[in-house]
């Protein structure tokens, strides 16, 4: 029983002082203790001993580490002593006198609900309920300790709490200190609300908790967050991290000994970890939002109250820097608005964590998404192959369908940017390549955010940082969520079937196999294809999915200005207006679907042919827009006259590369004849042979005499030098005397 000595209960010389303060809990049906206002940081506190009474002794856990000690029950009726008092005085102002204080500075006094002492006198209440005794031996008369024996005997009468009838041993609790297997208990909550008193606060984030009706007494980490701590050092003493004392008092002040719901979430390593619920709010996001901790990652996920909530709180006390982010400063802090939200044209995807944007201003952007890993080769498959050309997209598992994903959704599409944070440029270590400096963001489409589409595809991992990390995905905790998914369904790169191989010909520029795959392009009219990548305005390379293989295009029936590029003499000048040309076509079929139709092939190994996107023939629509002429071969194709017509509309603008163009003046014929009449003039011929299509062979009468004597001359020629058969082979344009089959 905890009692009060005799020496103790000595009466003062005079009336002592009234104190005011805060009761921060309840230790017995006899001791509390109470608390200044906090000024700075946690205020002081004191423990007071009610005077003149003893109530019964809690239970009491054997010391760790002692196996002869053993765990002390609670004595009947303590614990509704403690209740009463608990459910009475947390949280309330009281008022309190100091009688007595012992040379263990232990200090006994009267205690009473309210400002004054007109308010409840607390021993009184508890003797009154037969929750405690009244001290009468060895104490010197006084009208407290009068009415205090009175309300004893009016309690005996009523038979109230000790002195009802039986030994009272229903109000021992059979409290459980440990739990052998805690995930099995957590599970068998199904993550329903359990009514609990917190018993103790370690630290802003972590509780004691007696869990109602069964009485276990289990420690709970708060899902989602972390306070700072104190550390423990070698000589037992503790160190508070910096606010970690602020953060304790935030929870004690909230929480210590207070009726709540506890719903326990998880249990990863034997740490509960679970949710607290009071009437007033919930205590993990205040903690966050008055920047007393920070976001977990590992236990985000297990939280059921929404992590979303979690993040808006941290980022709330990070705008406002309050308490452990006084410091701060956000990853797009030195970013204009106009430059960390925007609308932009995706117009290339790389890989498959990456894209190039086209802003309003028109100019071009790598935008990375935020948080994100693209499917990779590890361990052994990395170093196996290495004769082999290494081509990331089709030879990495998941690579090719992760690009098309994005390439589909994408392509030509406006998104909404929202940049997440700037990674700094890194330069090259061991076995690691050199970056450049990467804008990471969160791209979305119609509401709905790619890097998650991705990863919940299983297509994409998420990328783990370090707790302190701060440059990630404003949206990671739907990223994890979205893995999480992905791995329990097995999709992509989490499935356990055979991963998609694509075998790939690239044959561009290779003459033998184009040679072979001509015929077939030929008789296969329109076909299907993706433009993979645009080299100049009228070459690119095309991935043809049917066939698939790789072939390098040449845009057929124009003449596009060249770009600059590396020849065996030295660097090629561009040619004006290819750089547009080239950004042209880019924006109109780069990774596009297109058709083309394939009419030939150069001596290089490229096929020659007319590509069509939506309709639209790109040969036409560069000459349309200034950007290429019409070449002669054109005469043959059936896009002859569109092409002429539009490069003549061009040509009278003066647009683009016809700017300098001047029209070459029409030279006048004189048609001196015209005035004349006609004039028959007959002349005397030799028909020498009639043809069956009506048209005759004539030679001259005139000239005959001189026929005849070329011919002799070239009869004694070949009778001189007779010509060896095989040893003269007629080339065009050259002279050559022959006889005809009837040997003249």
């Amino acid at each position: 029983m905890a009692s009060v000595s005799a020496a103790a209960q000595t009466a003062p010389a005079q009336s002592p002082p009234l104190q005011r303060g805060i009761v921060k809990m309840v230790l017995s049906g006899c001791a509390i203790i109470v608390r200044g206002q906090p000024r700075g940081g946690p205020p002081p506190e004191r423990q007071i001993n009610l005077s003149n009474i003893r109530a019964g002794a809690l239970a009491r856990r054997a010391a760790q580490g002692q196996p002869d000690t053993k765990d002390t029950p609670d004595e009947p009726w303590a614990f509704q002593a403690r209740e009463f008092l608990r459910k009475k005085l947390i949280g309330k102002e009281v008022c309190f006198t100091v009688e007595n204080k012992t040379s263990l500075g232990r200090e006994y006094g009267m205690v009473y609900l309210g400002k004054d002492s007109t308010g409840e006198n607390i021993a009184e209440s508890l003797v009154s309920e037969g929750l405690a005794t009244v001290r009468r031996e060895g104490v010197k008369a006084n009208p407290e300790q009068a009415r205090l024996s009175d309300l004893e005997d009016q309690a005996k009468a009523s038979k109230k709490g000790l002195w009802s009838e039986g030994a009272g041993t229903h109000t021992i609790r059979d409290i459980k200190y440990t739990i052998e297997n805690p995930r099995n208990f957590v599970d068998s909550l199904h993550q329903k609300p359990v009514n609990a008193i917190i018993e103790h606060v370690r630290d802003g984030s972590v509780v004691r908790a007696l869990l109602l009706p069964d009485y276990y007494l289990v420690t709970v980490m708060l899902s989602g967050i972390k306070c700072p701590t104190f550390k423990r050092e070698a000589d037992g003493t503790e160190t508070p991290e910096p606010f970690a004392a602020e953060a304790k008092f935030f929870t004690e002040s909230r929480l210590l000994q207070r009726d709540v719901q506890i719903i326990l979430e998880s249990c990863p390593n034997q740490i509960i970890l679970g949710t607290i619920l009071h009437p007033n709010g919930n205590i993990t996001e205040l903690l966050l939002k008055e920047g007393f901790a920070r976001c977990v990652d590992w236990s985000m996920a297990v939280y059921t109250q929404g992590a979303e909530k979690l993040r808006a709180a941290e980022r709330s006390a990070k705008e406002r820097k309050v308490r452990i982010w006084r410091d701060y400063v956000a990853p797009t802090a030195n970013l204009d608005q106009k430059d960390r939200q925007f609308v932009a044209k995706v117009m290339q995807v790389v890989n498959a964590d990456a894209m190039v944007v086209k802003l309003n201003s028109g100019e071009c952007k790598t935008i990375h998404l935020s948080s994100i890993r693209p499917p990779r080769i590890e361990g052994e498959e990395k170093n196996k192959d290495k004769d082999k050309r290494f081509r990331p997209l089709y030879d990495i598992p998941y690579m090719f369908e992760a690009r098309e994903f994005l390439r589909k959704k994408l392509i030509g599409k406006k998104v909404n940017v929202t940049v997440d944070y700037i990674r700094a440029a890194t330069g090259p270590g061991e076995g690691t390549p050199a970056f450049p400096e990467r804008t990471c963001a969160t791209v979305t489409i119609g509401g709905i955010n790619i890097a998650e589409a991705l990863v919940s595809k299983g297509l994409a991992t998420v990328i783990r940082y370090r707790q302190d990390d701060d440059q990630r995905s404003s949206h990671y905790d739907e990223l994890l969520a979205a893995e999480a998914r992905a791995i329990k369904n097995g999709k992509g790169l989490h499935s356990k079937k055979e991963v998609p191989i694509h075998r790939v010909a690239d044959i561009s520029g290779e003459t033998q196999k184009a040679k072979q795959f001509l015929p077939f392009l030929q008789r296969a009219g329109r076909s299907e294809a993706v433009v993979e990548y645009v080299f100049s305005g009228s070459r690119l390379k095309l991935y043809m999915p049917k066939e698939t293989c790789l072939i390098t295009f040449l845009l057929a029936g124009i003449e596009c200005p060249r770009s600059s590029r590396n020849m065996p003499g030295g660097m090629q000048v561009a040619e004006p207006f290819s750089d547009e040309a080239m950004l042209f076509t880019k924006e109109l079929v780069l990774q596009r679907e297109v058709e083309v139709e394939v009419e030939s092939m150069d001596k290089a190994g490229n096929f020659i042919g007319w590509l069509h996107i939506e309709g639209v023939n790109l040969s036409v629509a560069l000459v349309e827009n200034a950007l290429s002429k019409v070449h002669f071969t054109a005469e043959r194709s059936a896009y002859y006259k569109t092409l002429i017509s539009a490069e003549e509309a061009c040509r009278q603008r003066k647009e683009k590369i016809w700017a300098n163009y001047e029209e070459k003046p029409d030279e006048e014929v004189v048609h001196l004849s015209e005035e004349k009449e006609r004039v028959a003039n007959y002349r005397p011929v030799y028909v020498t042979e009639i043809a069956d299509t009506l048209h005759f062979y004539a030679q001259d009468v005139e000239t005959g005499s001189q026929l005849e004597s070329l011919m002799e001359t070239m009869r004694a020629e070949i009778a001189a030098q007779p010509p060896v058969e095989g040893s003269y082979s007629a080339r065009r344009g050259d002279y050559c005397l022959a006889k005809f089959a009837d040997g003249e």
